[in-house]
């Protein structure tokens, strides 16, 4: 009896006082103590962390290919805007396909409903859009003091820096380098040495040019390459002439001279490939060459890791002065002067050339370096690409007035079709041209 008294006393003793420290810890955010003889009291504040400010942002971005890298990349951002600013971010990102892409922006820019953060090609669009009021200066933002000179140019409207720069390319055509080296082959530097090196692959059976129509933006690339050399080497001013009206594809109608070549030696049924089964097909060796930038190489390595890819000028005529690799700052990333969430906007421009991620973001994604906070080995086929560049073969990326690339990839597509003759390309874009300069006034 005794033993059972003892054993309650002690339990309501410990239940006593574990009561009074969960009153103590739970009810009050202050805590009153007495020590000794109750003279000295001591008061401790109990801080309550803020709620987390909640903020979406709209990011439309146009390359699906790369949707992995872009949705770990943005979680990394949010766990930083959590951690330094306690702002919970939410990112809504559109990536649409590359065919559909600029004229779905276009829309929504012209209709008051623009994302926050958006995709251009600095180059060929920048202009435009800045003349229309839909890109933010960007000068002040903590990346611009790092972009290396040449890529901060091309993404700058009056003086002013509109965009993160994301791909800074030195391009050409792609070929497969153990096809060229088992067949003895070099990449040829003019038209006859073009024509030499296709006689000698179909003599091995293989296939010169993979071909993938489906999505226009690929073919059209065969003007961008062509046009450059030609324009750059041989025509210097018309651009200048034909935004004055001064001038005609008919003065730089030679373009079809490898763009014939290509065509009438490339793979069977191109309308049904597209980029993804194209880089399969290349990746297989398929074909020798193929008319593409670097941008692809995630994707044909993805297929084939010990793939040995080539990049080199397309010759344009049997000058080689004319063969030229393209330099130029395509994709970048814009922020929206009506965004509602203007700073978080800007966080994240700032955060695709971060100090400490970017280098990573930029390796996985294969692109140049574009800023000094850069720091990652350059792949091969780049530096391919830049010893060319260094020799003074090379030129930056023509800039067409608004709606002209477009166009040129719809009639590519007819002309390979022969749905399209050369005049009918050179009429169509001498018009499109001319509108696209009277709207633009």
């Amino acid at each position: 009896m005794k033993k059972a008294l003892h054993f309650g006393m002690v339990l309501a003793t410990v239940l006593t006082v574990t009561a009074g420290c969960g009153s103590n810890s739970t009810s009050t955010s202050t805590s009153t103590s007495t020590a000794g003889n109750g003279n000295a009291q001591s008061t401790t504040a109990v801080n309550t962390p803020a709620p987390a400010k909640k903020v979406e942002l709209k990011v439309f971005m146009s390359f699906p290919r790369f949707k992995d890298q872009f949705d770990k990349y943005f979680e990394q951002f949010k766990a930083k805007e959590m951690q330094t600013k306690n702002i919970d971010v939410t990112i809504k990102l559109e990536m649409p396909n590359p065919d559909q892409a600029k004229q779905i922006l276009q829309t929504r820019l012209a209709s008051s409903d623009a994302p926050d953060l958006f995709t251009l090609h600095a180059v060929a669009d920048g202009p435009t859009y800045y003349k229309a009021g839909y890109l933010s200066d960007l000068s002040s933002q903590p990346f611009v003091n790092q972009l290396y000179d040449g890529v901060k140019k091309t993404v700058t409207q009056d003086g002013k820096v509109v965009a993160a720069p994301l791909e800074s390319l030195e391009w050409g055509y792609l070929y497969n380098k153990k096809i060229f080296n088992d067949l003895g082959l070099k990449a040829p530097q003019t038209l006859d040495e073009m024509k030499a090196v296709v006689e000698k692959l179909k003599a091995n059976k293989v296939v010169p040019f993979e071909l993938s129509f489906q999505e226009s933006w690929i073919p059209q690339l065969m003007t961008a390459l062509s046009l450059g050399g030609i324009v750059t080497s041989e025509h210097p001013n018309w651009i200048d002439k034909m935004n004055k009206g001064e001038a005609s594809y008919k003065d730089v109608a030679d373009i079809f001279n490898i763009i014939d070549i290509i065509m009438q030696n490339g793979t069977a049924k191109p309308f049904e490939v597209g980029s993804a089964a194209g880089s399969t097909d290349f990746a297989n060796g398929k074909a020798a060459m193929w008319v593409q930038g670097p941008w692809q190489s995630e994707a044909i390595l993805k297929v084939n890791p010990n793939f040995e890819l080539g990049v080199a000028p397309l010759p344009v005529s049997n000058d080689p002065k004319g063969t030229m690799i393209n330099l130029s700052t395509s994709t970048s990333l814009a922020v929206s002067p009506t965004s509602k969430n203007k700073e978080v906007a800007l966080d994240l421009a700032n955060y695709i050339l971060d100090e400490k991620d970017s280098s990573a973001l930029f390796e996985q994604l294969k692109f140049n370096p574009v800023s000094k906070v850069h720091q990652f080995k350059s792949l091969p086929w780049i530096d391919e690409a830049t010893s060319y560049a260094s020799k003074g073969k090379s030129y930056q990326d023509l800039s067409l007035p608004n709606g002209v690339t477009d166009e040129q990839a719809k009639l590519l597509q007819g002309y390979y079709a022969k749905t399209t003759t050369k005049e009918d390309f050179i009429k169509t874009m001498d018009k499109t041209w001319a509108n696209a300069i009277k709207n633009n006034k």
